[in-house]
């Protein structure tokens, strides 16, 4: 390469380069949560990229300008070397966030990481109820643990985020969730509704909360927004099947964000594999830099020369970039059609009547996340 031709790609990376990195350490998880962001195709630990190629990912990660690191999985810290995957985050100047379902660890072990350098933990909750938390993780005495493991995170004054996914099955529990959040000390508090496609899409009857729900939901937390500002910051995101305009999917596919897989697949969203023939690079044959920029997976959906109408002439096309396209592929079967969260989608209809429909029926058996099972269908019956 040219200086000339050097100075330019660190122009365009400069002004296009991603803000952050997910880091899925690995598929491996103690729960079995049914709307698990990871594929249904699981990655084992055999094919798990070794510490010295996720050394590398963070290396390029921050040449290429990336400020935050989200290490993640299934959960990251069955990994051995994760200390030393966040000490070179910190060396390197990136922002480490440990997002965790916060049962393995001990103190000794969240001391130690956070003496190489964490600088935050976001701790997944399924409920503020235990038993019921504990039913939708399928892990006894699950919830327990993640008290106490928060209050460790205080303890050692990290910052901390709890992140509750919301479904018709802990719905009811939102005003204690947020209740349960003071009284952890969090600082930020995320009410996400589901979004449905992998696991989530698979046990969509068994989670979808009717509209009137979610409208209550909305209001609930506008009110609490209100009340603890200052106090606690609440993010809410509603179910794309209930809304009128599609959501700017990751800020956009190939815009902001990037995420590297078990195995070293490199996506530009967590549920991007859910798109069949679509192939993705991997960072054992490919630098990170030139995924970003000339991939075909990156720059499929990338900007808005791609769009069919009516999103092409839309003029929020520049504010949703099309809103999803996991979702676009999961309802249509074809990742290129308008997002039919959208009003303007000739299936939005069908989208939402789908939803009602669903949301009317009483909730089926989980089909629970596992690693020995994916693909298959096993489940136990819900409350």
């Amino acid at each position: 390469m040219t200086d000339a031709s050097a100075e330019t790609d660190l122009d365009v990376i400069c002004a296009r380069g991603p803000e952050g990195l997910l880091a899925e350490l690995t598929h491996r998880c103690p729960l079995q949560c049914p709307y698990c962001s990871n594929p249904l195709a699981l990655d084992r630990a055999n094919v798990e990229l070794s510490t010295e190629e996720w050394l590398d990912v963070l290396r390029q990660a921050a040449d290429m300008g990336v400020l935050q690191i989200h290490f993640s999985g299934g959960e990251p810290t069955v990994r051995r070397d994760l200390e030393d995957l966040i000490a070179e985050a910190a060396r390197l100047g990136l922002y480490s966030n440990l997002i965790t379902a916060g049962v393995l660890a001990s103190r000794e072990r969240l001391e130690g990481l956070a003496e190489c350098g964490l600088d935050h933990v976001q701790l997944s909750i399924q409920d503020a109820e235990p038993q019921n938390a504990d039913r939708i993780a399928a892990y006894k005495q699950g919830h327990e643990k993640k008290m106490t493991f928060a209050r460790w995170v205080r303890e050692l004054d990290l910052p901390l985020t709890l992140n509750a996914p919301m479904h018709r099955q802990n719905i009811s529990s939102l005003e204690a969730i947020i209740e349960l959040a003071l009284e952890l000390d969090a600082a930020r508090l995320e009410v996400a509704h589901i979004q449905y496609y992998g696991w989530a899409y698979v046990n969509r009857a068994a989670l979808m909360p009717t509209r009137e729900q979610t409208m209550w939901s909305a209001d609930v937390v506008e009110r609490a927004q209100e009340r603890l500002k200052g106090v606690l910051t609440i993010d809410f995101v509603v179910p794309d099947y209930y809304a009128a305009r599609p959501k700017p999917c990751m800020g956009g596919w190939g815009r902001r964000f990037l995420n590297v897989t078990p195995s070293g697949r490199v996506l530009p969203c967590h549920a991007a594999e859910s798109i069949e023939g679509l192939a993705f690079d991997n960072v054992r044959e490919r630098r990170l830099r030139d995924i970003w920029l000339n991939s075909d997976a990156f720059n499929k959906f990338r900007g808005t020369d791609w769009m069919p109408e009516p999103c092409r002439s839309c003029e929020f096309k520049e504010v949703d970039w099309g809103g999803c396209r996991c979702q676009a592929f999961a309802f249509t079967g074809d990742a290129a059609q308008t997002d039919p969260a959208c009003n303007k989608s000739s299936r939005h209809r069908e989208l939402v009547a789908l939803a009602q429909s669903e949301a009317a029926g009483p909730p089926p058996a989980f089909t629970y996340r596992r690693i020995q099972a994916s693909r298959t269908k096993e489940s136990v019956p819900s409350a």
